[in-house]
């Protein structure tokens, strides 16, 4: 990885169409979210300080850890780039399939050789759900499986790292699947074959990260990570009142759509945003100031 942390986050865009549909999301976490960019100006908002000396330390310092490859931040972050990444593989795939019948000759195969769009967006969500616990894990030094940590964290989640999860939950839980997202996500992870996983483009980027022995024990992984997390995604659907209905009405503001085509704003969601990596590489950017102002 040749960018440095500082880097990153001075490239980081005040304005892009992440970064409005975050902003259109904020009445799920109202006020949790702002999009600080510029690696200065999250040293000010993490530690306050705004004195040059301290700040250009607290620079040095950090990248020197951003670089240590023994510690997980890199790692992290890639794990961030690379699931942004694999679900622009699958929102081609899920549009392959949509237009599959429309298109003549070519159609049937072209539905026979792509995954349908709910089983596209629900591994999607399942393998983002991945992401984020292996990415607590990495950043905070403890085993990437470590599912129990990160679930006694998680309610304790805040400021971007809260937004990364409720733009989750609406735009690759709500959105492509309907209120009973939860439930469909569980039926197609714990339906699939190894064998299929193994031949999903978007699992075969990111596979090196996920925990587990071979196909079958990642694919073990990803269930036990879905599993844990399902109580908590339902509890906070419920106590904001998430709705397909209501989410879309935020999205509209910066999307013109009909109300029938919920699966196609989801395919261009996914293909044209990466929110993961823009919310990851702030959520490192803070671990790492914050690690850096008690060392220096």
């Amino acid at each position: 990885m040749s960018e440095s942390i500082v880097e990153l986050m001075d490239e980081l865009p005040q304005r892009n169409i992440t970064t409005m549909m975050l902003n259109s999301l904020d009445f799920a976490v109202p006020g949790e979210w702002k999009n600080i960019v510029g690696f200065n100006n999250m040293v000010t908002e993490v530690t306050g300080e705004d004195d040059p000396e301290i700040v250009q330390a607290i620079r040095d310092r950090a990248i020197v850890l951003y670089s240590d490859k023994n510690q997980g931040y890199q790692r992290a972050m890639w794990i961030y780039q690379t699931v942004d990444r694999a679900d622009k593989a699958l929102a081609v795939a899920a549009m392959a399939n949509k237009v599959g019948d429309k298109i003549p000759l070519v159609g049937g195969f072209m539905k026979k050789v792509t995954p349908s769009a709910d089983k596209a967006q629900a591994i999607d969500l399942s393998l983002k759900l991945v992401a984020e616990i292996t990415c607590y894990c990495k950043i905070n030094g403890i085993p990437g499986d470590s599912i129990g940590d990160f679930m006694g964290a998680v309610g304790n989640y805040s400021g971007e790292e809260i937004m990364r999860l409720a733009t989750l939950v609406c735009v690759d839980g709500l959105i492509p699947l309907g209120p009973d997202f939860l439930q469909k996500v569980q039926a197609t992870i714990h339906n699939i074959s190894s064998g299929e996983l193994s031949n999903n483009p978007a699992f075969a980027r990111i596979r090196e990260f996920i925990p587990g022995n071979g196909a079958d024990g990642k694919l073990g992984f990803i269930n036990n990570s879905f599993d844990s997390m399902k109580e908590w995604m339902d509890g906070f659907v419920t106590a904001r009142g998430l709705t397909p209905e209501k989410v879309m009405d935020h999205i509209k503001t910066i999307i013109d759509v009909s109300d029938n085509k919920l699966d196609y704003v989801a395919a261009f969601i996914d293909a044209s945003t990466n929110y993961y990596e823009h919310t990851g590489t702030q959520t490192i950017a803070k671990s790492l100031i914050d690690r850096a102002y008690g060392e220096i």
